[in-house]
């Protein structure tokens, strides 16, 4: 069973940054499509960000498109979230996912495994 383990979450003021990483253990999840999922306090989880196995293809939420960025370093078993210009609105708890599929989308339904979630609060 993959284990992932998100991190880098905290506490920021509206228009800072924040890295988020999320590393994983019990195999390499080199061939599996990777995504980042949220879901702020009272509200459904939305997707965020995926990524393809190979880290050419990514697909971004349009609240985040422009802000964010997804990344991996199959090498290191890392996936990495970079969030820009923070909003107030981006307030959630962050989940990294694993897919079975080389590619994934926005479904949650793809996404065979979760890691525990790291909180972002982007204060006022």
């Amino acid at each position: 069973q993959v284990q992932l383990v998100e991190s880098g979450g905290g506490l920021v003021q509206p228009g800072e940054s924040l890295r988020l990483f999320c590393n994983a253990s019990g195999r390499s999840f080199s061939t599996d499509a990777m995504g980042w999922f949220r879901r702020a306090p009272g509200k459904e989880r939305e997707f965020v960000a995926c990524i393809s196995w190979d880290g050419r293809n990514t697909l971004y939420a349009n609240s985040v498109k422009g802000r964010f960025t997804i990344s991996r370093d199959n090498a290191g078993n890392t996936v990495y979230l970079q969030m820009n210009s923070l909003k107030p609105e981006d307030t959630a708890v962050y989940y990294c996912a694993g897919s079975s599929l080389y590619y994934s989308d926005y479904n949650p339904a793809t996404y065979k495994y979760w890691g525990q979630g790291t909180q972002v609060t982007v204060s006022s």
